[in-house]
C-alpha cells in the first residue's frame, strides 16, 4: 500500500505542474481591459448594484407595509 501512495504522489506532482503550465499559457491569451474600459465597467456595475438594491428595498418596504395591514 505504501508504494502505491508514493507512486500517486509523483504522478500528482507531475499533473499539478502540467496544470499550472496550462493555466499560465491560457492567461497569456486573455485580453485584459485597459484603464478606461475598467473604469467604465466598474461604474456600470456599481450603478447597477445600487439600482437593484434600491428596487429590492422598495419592494420589500411595500410588501412589508401590506403584510402589516393584513396582520395588524
Amino acid at each position: 500500500m505504501a508504494t502505491q501512495s508514493n507512486t500517486n504522489n509523483g504522478e500528482n506532482s507531475k499533473s499539478l505542474g502540467k496544470f499550472f503550465k496550462g493555466v499560465k499559457s491560457e492567461l497569456k491569451k486573455v485580453i485584459w481591459p485597459n484603464k478606461k474600459e475598467l473604469t467604465s465597467n466598474t461604474i456600470i456595475v456599481i450603478v447597477s448594484v445600487i439600482l437593484t438594491a434600491t428596487a429590492i428595498w422598495a419592494l420589500d418596504s411595500i410588501f412589508g407595509s401590506g403584510l402589516n395591514l393584513i396582520i395588524g
